[in-house]
């Protein structure tokens, strides 16, 4: 997200939203001969949530309303002319975020949703990974570290934005974090579980060999100890699934992948 005047294969290479100087890319120039910017990668260090950089936008949502009555979701693009984060917390995604050819292209946006299945309150969040065009294909296992490595500043950003809710509401910081990768490619095309969302927040220093953070936090014998499945709501009317629906309009039928 930035100037739509110039293309350049370094600006589809990154997922811009997590391209921040204390993040996974900085920039050097280039000799004087050639000044365009050149990323260098730098895998270690944990990632760091900035409060100022966030401005959070509340469309048609009452803070006081538990998500399990009222839906609740979360989008979260990122200003690469600005350097900010924009939340917005709505009853379902905000699509005026994601227009534009450049924000088609980049595909770097965080989309998640509450949800209510049996009477159990989860978050569920989504990753656009691959698929749409070749570079972001050519980029994926990139994409799928760098998403990895950064989700929790992205959970932050919710828990931070959406503070009166947790406020009102603690209980749901122990809700379980769903992560969905979207991929055209089966081997970054995956959910994983996160665990609680308290813990799922706190810096990491991230995935990487193919596994995403959820594998590292918690192994699958941890997870079968706990009993964490991913939630299937009821396939008749009920009252304890909520919403009936997914606010996310995005494929969803992929193979859940134990951490």
């Amino acid at each position: 997200m930035g100037s739509a005047t110039t293309f350049s294969f370094s600006s589809v290479l990154k997922p811009s939203l997590w391209v921040q100087k204390d993040s996974l890319f900085v920039y050097e120039n280039r000799p004087r001969k050639n000044r365009s910017p050149v990323p260098v990668a730098r895998l270690f260090g944990p990632a760091i949530f900035e409060a100022s950089k966030l401005k959070v936008l509340f469309l048609g949502v009452d803070e006081q309303k538990h998500p399990g009555n009222l839906p609740r979701a979360y989008t979260l693009t990122h200003s690469d002319i600005t350097s900010r984060l924009t939340l917005a917390i709505s009853q379902t995604i905000n699509r005026s975020q994601l227009q534009g050819w450049y924000n088609r292209l980049q595909r770097d946006e965080v989309v998640a949703e509450w949800k209510k299945v049996k009477g159990k309150m989860s978050l569920h969040v989504h990753c656009h990974i691959s698929g749409g065009h070749f570079l972001l294909d050519l980029c994926a296992r990139l994409r799928f570290f760098i998403f990895s490595k950064e989700l929790p500043v992205v959970l932050k950003a919710f828990v931070h934005g959406d503070g009166n809710l947790f406020n009102n509401y603690p209980e749901l910081k122990d809700a379980l974090v769903w992560v969905y990768f979207h991929s055209n490619l089966p081997e970054f095309n995956r959910v994983e579980c996160w665990g609680p969302l308290e813990d799922a927040a706190a810096p990491s220093d991230g995935g990487g060999k193919g596994e995403g953070l959820g594998h590292k936090l918690f192994p699958s014998a941890y997870t079968e100890k706990n009993n964490w499945a991913k939630p299937e709501p009821c396939q008749e009317d009920c009252s304890c699934c909520f919403p009936p629906t997914s606010l996310i309009p995005w494929p969803q039928d992929f193979p859940v992948e134990g951490p």
